[in-house]
């Protein structure tokens, strides 16, 4: 957890496979490729939820397997490697850029807007319409059991946004004076479903019922190419003294922590991504363009 947030999460295996790349001593194409396998194998399963940590790996070793049945020698595939890393984490901070641009242009003057969790999306679009000269305010989610909206309130604090902070059950309380829901995402499936952080999917449904309207801020590589041939996404579930961290007195008792829910694409009005806004029952068209139809589910990592 000192990685936190999606775009985070795949920047950083992103910066992962670059070092190893560096760093191995591999002596021959076939050593090196292994060697970068098996580093991806070891980031894979630190997150499984956000969808961003195997795209960015599968941008980096796609290229890799490609320059290698080339014929390419050791020292081009390391360098290729390193490159491709360091442009995986360029076009991701390019994308967030570009999402906080276009997704500006849905907030309006004088909106009061509730947030969830810590997103880089969101708090791009916030910033990018503060900046626009847009006057609003935000409610954050404080997003137990991590607290990660605490960030997301001080970073808005910090670009001089008038925020508020609440705990999540106070979320229908202050609906009903709400104009919009912003949040962000960690995947997105193949029938629009949302997946983000435990609490999500509970504020939409209310927000749904309060008829507030409800914008995703996410980049294409949250897309989730799995899900176009029936793979659900698998929800994380951390350990239970995030909860409850002095277990004392609490003996016999089943303690459950989910990090993510998943968001039915019928409580989203529309997803920003960097190549436009789309609603949630294109993002198949999203992942066709990103993958095509014939992703098969075989890795390169494997």
């Amino acid at each position: 957890m000192d990685i936190r947030g999606a775009a985070e999460i795949a920047q950083y295996a992103s910066l992962g496979m670059k070092t190893e790349a560096e760093k191995s001593i591999a002596t021959t194409p076939q050593g090196f490729m292994d060697d970068m396998k098996e580093t991806a194998r070891f980031l894979l399963i630190t997150r499984p939820t956000a969808v961003s940590l195997p795209n960015a790996i599968r941008y980096i070793l796609s290229r890799l397997m490609s320059d290698n049945e080339k014929g390419m020698g050791i020292e081009g595939l390391r360098r290729n490697t390193i490159s491709n890393s360091e442009r995986f984490i360029s076009l991701s901070n390019a994308a967030i850029q570009t999402i906080g641009e276009i997704g500006a242009r849905r907030i309006k003057e004088g909106d009061i807007i509730m947030t969830h969790c810590n997103s880089r999306c969101v708090i791009s679009v916030l910033i990018e319409a503060y900046k626009g000269g847009k006057h609003f305010s935000v409610i954050a989610c404080e997003t137990r059991p991590r607290l990660q909206g605490h960030l997301t309130a001080k970073a808005l604090r910090d670009a001089g946004i008038d925020v508020t902070l609440i705990v999540d059950s106070a979320a229908r309380y202050f609906l009903d004076d709400v104009k919009k829901v912003v949040i962000g995402a960690d995947s997105v499936a193949a029938n629009g479903a949302v997946i983000n952080k435990i609490g999500t999917s509970t504020i939409a449904a209310l927000a749904h019922e309060a008829r507030v309207r409800l914008m995703v801020a996410a980049e294409t590589y949250k897309f989730h190419p799995g899900t176009m041939h029936g793979e659900l996404v698998e929800i994380e579930e951390r350990d239970a003294t995030e909860i409850i961290p002095d277990m004392r007195g609490f003996e016999g008792i089943r303690i459950r922590n989910p990090a993510f829910d998943i968001t039915p694409p019928e409580y989203i009005d529309l997803i920003v991504t960097e190549l436009g806004i789309i609603p949630p029952q294109a993002a198949v068209l999203v992942l066709k363009e990103q993958y095509g139809w014939e992703f098969s589910g075989k890795e390169p990592w494997e």
